[in-house]
């Protein structure tokens, strides 16, 4: 389970709901509970990982409703979608006040998020340096766990 509070998902359910009355879209049953799956989950999810924990919940719940829940929180920016081996969409929380990197294994696909304060710094200076302006940026570092090489 996700280090998210119960009164965060709540904003964030709140924040879905607004969205999708501002969109004209119905707030079903299946959404709530692919949407508070998510929200209760930590990690970087596929839509086979997501619908997997979703049908714990509720058997019924199919593949296209949970992929279009998860676009759905891409669009109205509760979800971040990633592609990290160019082969398989996952999704994280988008936290608004916070910002990370990952490291990922080329091997388990073991996805680590780390966060330094001087690796942002210099991508600053580069950025300034060649005059640019930075609005945001995916940092992703692709190696070998531990684990996979000792192996």
């Amino acid at each position: 389970m996700s280090g998210v509070t119960e009164s965060k998902i709540g904003e964030l359910q709140d924040q879905l709901s607004a969205y999708m009355e501002r969109k004209g879209l119905r707030s079903t049953a299946q959404r709530r509970v692919v949407s508070d799956v998510f929200f209760r989950t930590d990690g970087h999810l596929s839509i086979d990982d997501m619908l997997s924990l979703v049908r714990k919940q509720d058997p019924k719940v199919g593949y296209a409703t949970v992929y279009r829940t998860m676009k759905l929180l891409v669009e109205c920016g509760l979800a971040n979608e990633r592609q990290f081996d160019d082969t398989v969409t996952r999704f994280e929380i988008a936290h608004e006040d916070s910002h990370h990197d990952h490291l990922i294994c080329l091997e388990c696909k073991r996805i680590v998020e780390f966060e330094d304060d001087e690796i942002e710094r210099l991508q600053e200076h580069l950025a300034e340096r060649h005059g640019f302006k930075l609005v945001s940026h995916k940092h992703e570092l692709y190696g070998m766990c531990e684990d996979c090489r000792s192996t």
